[in-house]
């Protein structure tokens, strides 16, 4: 029960998640096999809507902005800050979080890459920034390819040629997907960093205490 009760945060949300994704790909496939009908064409099944783009589309874009988001949020917070939040770095302070490691590798429990040094250390040492680009940059690849399966299907439905996928990239319609998910997760982070500065919520590591001053950071 220890081990659960350490890992919930983690479990929680993964099966959340989990449910989520189920109730989408449900979902899609009755959406998708409802536009098929309208337009005269045959239903798939669930395993057919698989081979669409039109989940994977879905699915990609959506991860693309979420892991976009994170990953300017931690390599951002690197360097700029904002006085008086939890989420930013004190204006003028050397943070714990600065320690050279080099400092530390001979600390039981230190991590292996620390214990190495070299080149693994200098990739470990921003390998969360790294992650989380490198996951974009893989949804974004996803959410491509997926638009434009959907995309070649939506322009033959209509009569119309089959296009490559250098045109569908340089679409409109690939980068409005693209953009109007930026723009919400930019001010998502916006709405964080700001709000926190001067509301509370007791209990959430994302808070400040209750009691803190808002210039407090």
């Amino acid at each position: 029960m220890d081990w659960l009760r350490q890992r919930s945060l983690t479990l929680v949300m993964m099966a959340l998640f989990a449910i989520c994704a189920v109730a989408q790909v449900l979902t899609g496939w009755h959406e998708y096999n409802a536009s098929q009908a309208d337009h005269g064409a045959a239903m798939v099944t669930l395993g057919g809507y698989f081979a669409t783009g039109h989940l994977w589309e879905a699915l990609f874009e959506n991860w693309e902005s979420e892991f976009l988001q994170m990953a300017a949020f931690v390599v951002l917070t690197t360097r700029l800050v904002q006085r008086g939040s939890p989420e930013s770095r004190r204006p003028g302070v050397v943070e714990p979080f600065d320690a050279d490691p080099r400092r530390f590798r001979e600390m039981p429990g230190a991590p292996w890459p620390v214990r190495k040094g070299g080149l693994w250390l200098r990739l470990y040492e921003s390998s969360l920034g790294l992650a989380f680009v490198l996951l974009f940059l893989v949804s974004w690849i996803g959410h491509a390819l997926g638009g434009f399966f959907e995309f070649r299907h939506d322009q033959l439905a209509h009569g119309g040629p089959s296009p490559d996928l250098l045109e569908y990239l340089s679409s409109p319609r690939f980068w409005f997907e693209s953009f109007q998910n930026w723009q919400s997760e930019f001010l998502a982070i916006a709405a964080m960093v700001w709000l926190s500065v001067y509301l509370r919520q007791r209990g959430s590591p994302e808070s400040k205490p209750v009691h803190a001053s808002h210039d407090e950071s």
